[in-house]
């Protein structure tokens, strides 16, 4: 079994909102107490609603986001505190791409120069060699060496996030961050996309952290997927297990919003519809935070947090309502807010 490059222990990072000049605002909650391990040469899918707080778990791993609270362990090195020189050493070794590849490349910038920087600011490399590494990330990412005295306005969309790849790659991480890198991007530009990381994986061996809230591409990409809400992970288990053995209502809920392929399977096949508001981060409920949502929520929901244990074997769930004695939940008692089932006729109407 591949061994841990990431550990992440009771992980936590706050904001600070609506404050003044003289008195801090209210802290916002975006990821709190996560515990996880990422395996060298794994991906990681990281699947959740907008603001669970899955950019702010992936920029505090790398340290681009201070964290509130916890430790971050890569390759055995505890880098929660490091700063300076040392911080650097190790960035070197992580890298990310972003969600926008317009907003993150620098608009005054060639192509060549961005892809150059990251070799020659952290592996000190000569600018001749940066330049002549920039060149070859270009074709390896499949766009012409040609093109890198061309500006981030010059290119396609498609095209710019192959620029963000190829400049979190020039720097040979390990580890890389990959946040949202498809959402952008034409469904026919985001099967190349996936194809090319998948590609470099396998060549370099480099880990990822794949977060989207696309399911298909999760599943497509990932050999394990934690799914977030609110700030915590409410369920774990390979790519898999996870779409066909769900535990969760939440994660049954998100693969049901995933449309099928065939046009006869989507006719006849049923969505879970959840009933209740996605409540404020800076306000969550109490005891469990899906519990306001969850269908089978009974009294003790609401009093009780949840922890993430293994119900079955690699297979992990955050529900006071499931264990490894009876992994599925007696759907007959519950006292939360009902979830409707439809089909595609009443979706119409």
């Amino acid at each position: 079994m591949s061994r841990d490059l990431i550990a992440i222990d009771d992980l936590r990072v706050d904001y600070r909102t609506g404050g003044s000049l003289f008195r801090a605002g209210r802290p916002v909650t975006a990821v709190d107490g996560v515990s996880l391990k990422i395996r060298k040469g794994e991906t990681l899918g990281l699947v959740g609603e907008s603001g669970c707080g899955k950019s702010s778990l992936g920029k505090a791993i790398l340290r681009l986001t201070n964290a509130s609270g916890g430790r971050i362990v890569f390759d055995g090195t505890d880098i929660s505190s490091l700063s300076g020189k040392r911080l650097r050493e190790q960035r070197r070794r992580m890298q990310m791409i972003f969600q926008d590849p317009y907003s993150s490349l620098n608009p005054r910038m060639t192509a060549g120069q961005i892809i150059a920087e990251p070799a020659r600011v952290l592996n000190q490399e000569s600018a001749r060699s940066s330049r002549l590494k920039a060149d070859e990330l270009m074709e390896t990412v499949g766009l012409s060496g040609e093109l890198s005295l061309r500006l981030p306005h010059e290119f396609s969309g498609g095209q710019r996030q192959r620029i963000a790849i190829a400049r979190a790659l020039a720097a040979e991480p390990e580890f890389i961050v990959a946040d949202e890198p498809i959402s952008a991007l034409d469904v026919s530009i985001q099967a190349q996309v996936m194809n090319l990381l998948q590609r470099l994986q396998a060549e370099r061996g480099i880990t990822y952290l794949f977060i989207s809230h696309d399911l298909r591409a999760v599943r497509h990409l990932s050999d394990r997927v934690a799914v977030m809400y609110l700030g915590q992970i409410v369920e774990l288990a390979s790519g898999r297990d996870l779409y066909e053995n769900a535990l969760m209502p939440y994660t049954q809920a998100l693969i049901s919003a995933v449309p099928a392929a065939d046009p006869e399977t989507e006719r006849k096949r049923s969505r879970i519809v959840l009933r209740g508001e996605i409540p404020s981060p800076a306000d969550p409920p109490s005891g469990c935070r899906f519990n306001t949502r969850c269908p089978y929520a009974i009294d003790d929901c609401t009093r009780t947090v949840p922890q993430l244990v293994e119900i079955r074997s690699g297979h992990s769930a955050a529900c006071i309502r499931i264990s490894p004695e009876r992994p599925y939940i007696d759907k007959a008692i519950g006292v939360g807010p009902s979830a409707a089932v439809h089909d595609r006729a009443e979706r119409r109407a």
